[in-house]
């Protein structure tokens, strides 16, 4: 066996299971808590912002040099500037990353605007530079996580080309357009496209929303693996039930007091005890916006977790929608006109 546990994933039978990098959610204290709950095989940082006079950003850098998860650590990086990148891969090497990848798809206009992240979907020649560049300065892993096009998935046969010239290690495609942001109609075809065409590994990214969808997903598109982000926010149990799955055994299906103690771990973990309260309640509810969408279909509950104001009031809420045992897959209640990845 491979002394790299990284290439050790890559080279097992079982399928790949990466939790997704989204900023400001997967920090160090939130990889500890998937990791109780089961948790990915690998996971990505935050991503790294690259420019002229960046430096490494020292809590992403944290989450690496104290990776408590004792699994493989990917370190994302986003920019254009390619001797800017150069650099901060090569200074990123120097700490115990599995990979450096780079952000093709980040759909925020104040990133994409700057020709970075999915912006730089409309300019193929400097992706196609960027990847040349930082594939000479990477000897190890270098991965790339890219959504299908900025404006037109047509985009996309293009794009597959460039990718597959740079001996990339690891693929994530996520099947909607950066314009797309996070709305219906993800292309698994096109996933399927490059699990097929490209010579590495490919992971499937997009509304990987339960267990159940994921090992459909997985199916449709023979991909490798599966990235999970939004998902696993919702339902930190998913990587566990899909593996359950996969073994052809019933997943485990929390219950609502079982999603109580989720987000009082979630409070422990992610709150810090000396800030406003005001701070704490604000920083639950980045977490509660895509719980909530598995507890109840009407929206009352967002809609009053959305303006508890108090501590009390917020966990009260939470208690009278949640203290009960009646089973709660945590799969989103659909919502016209609103994705629910």
């Amino acid at each position: 066996m491979s002394a790299d546990p990284f290439e050790a994933l890559l080279a097992r039978r079982e399928p790949l299971l990466a939790l997704a990098p989204m900023q400001d959610v997967t920090t160090l204290v939130f990889w500890r808590l998937m990791a109780r709950y089961g948790g990915a095989d690998v996971y990505y940082t935050e991503y790294f912002r690259v420019h002229a006079d960046s430096k490494l950003d020292k809590p992403i850098l944290t989450s690496i040099t104290q990776n408590p998860t004792g699994c493989p650590v990917v370190a994302q990086m986003i920019g254009n500037d390619i001797p800017a990148l150069v650099r901060s891969a090569k200074e990123l090497q120097q700490h115990p990353v599995a990979a450096i990848d780079l952000n093709l798809g980040c759909p925020a206009p104040i990133v994409y605007r700057k020709c970075a992240g999915g912006g730089l979907l409309r300019d193929l020649p400097q992706v196609d530079a960027i990847l040349g560049a930082l594939r000479e300065a990477i000897p190890g892993k270098f991965t790339v996580k890219t959504r299908i096009g900025f404006d037109d998935e047509r985009t996309f046969d293009e794009l597959l080309p460039i990718l597959q010239r740079h001996s990339l290690d690891l693929l994530t495609v996520h099947g909607r357009t950066v314009k797309q942001m996070y709305r219906d109609g993800v292309r698994y075809d096109l996933i399927a496209r490059a699990a097929a065409d490209m010579k590495c590994p490919v992971l499937a990214n997009g509304n990987v929303s339960s267990a159940a969808v994921a090992a459909d997903i997985l199916r449709d598109t023979g991909a490798r693996g599966l990235m999970i982000g939004r998902g696993a926010i919702r339902n930190p149990w998913i990587f566990d039930q899909f593996r359950a799955i996969q073994r052809g055994e019933t997943p485990f299906i929390p219950c609502g007091r079982d999603v109580l103690e989720y987000i009082n771990v979630l409070h422990e973990s992610v709150t810090e005890p000396g800030s406003p309260e005001s701070s704490r309640i604000n920083r639950l509810k980045k977490y509660l916006n895509f719980i909530g969408d598995g507890v109840e279909p009407s929206g009352a509950f967002l809609h009053a977790i959305r303006r508890a104001s108090t501590e009390d009031g917020f966990f009260n809420i939470c208690r009278e929608h949640l203290d009960h045992g009646e089973a709660m897959p945590m799969e989103p209640f659909a919502k016209p006109g609103i994705a629910v990845a």
